[in-house]
């Protein structure tokens, strides 16, 4: 079960960016359903710090948000099974039986998106001093997240 849920949480998450101005970018998530709304903002923020130095800036201010659960439990049509038995004596028959009813399989559709509006920043130019630092986001192996990318809601 561990190792299933882990093979899920590998690469459960999505981004892409647009370019609104030179400084300024719009990020879309999107998370599988069992990284939560909260995942689905943790990949987002990286993002950001990602697509901040990507575009050569070192420090981003998150100027908007928003988001979306889409998550549902679908179940599938179940089956009805009846069995029972018949006696006859003479002219009267008798029928006992039972019904029951066996659901159909359930699975887990739908997502989380998160939605960011990002103003992005070089160190010490006005604003900066409250934005915050794209490369402390992403932790010291920054350079290799910025290489390959976030894809996962976990850690």
């Amino acid at each position: 079960m561990l190792a299933l849920a882990a093979g899920a949480l590998s690469s459960c998450a999505a981004s892409s960016s647009m370019r609104t101005a030179k400084n300024e970018i719009i990020i879309k998530t999107r998370a599988a359903p069992i990284c939560g709304d909260t995942g689905a903002m943790k990949v987002a923020a990286k993002q950001a710090a990602i697509e901040t130095i990507k575009a050569g800036y070192d420090r981003y201010i998150i100027v908007g948000q928003a988001g979306a659960n889409t998550t549902q439990v679908v179940q599938m049509p179940g089956s009805y099974s009846t069995t029972g038995t018949a006696t006859v004596y003479g002219n009267t028959g008798y029928y006992s039986g039972n019904t029951v009813y066996n659901p159909g399989p359930t699975f887990v559709t739908g997502g989380h998106s998160q939605d960011l509006a990002v103003r992005m920043f070089n160190e010490g130019e006005p604003g900066s001093q409250n934005a915050l630092s794209a490369r402390d986001t992403l932790g010291p192996k920054w350079a290799l997240i910025v290489r390959d990318g976030i894809n996962t809601c976990a850690g």
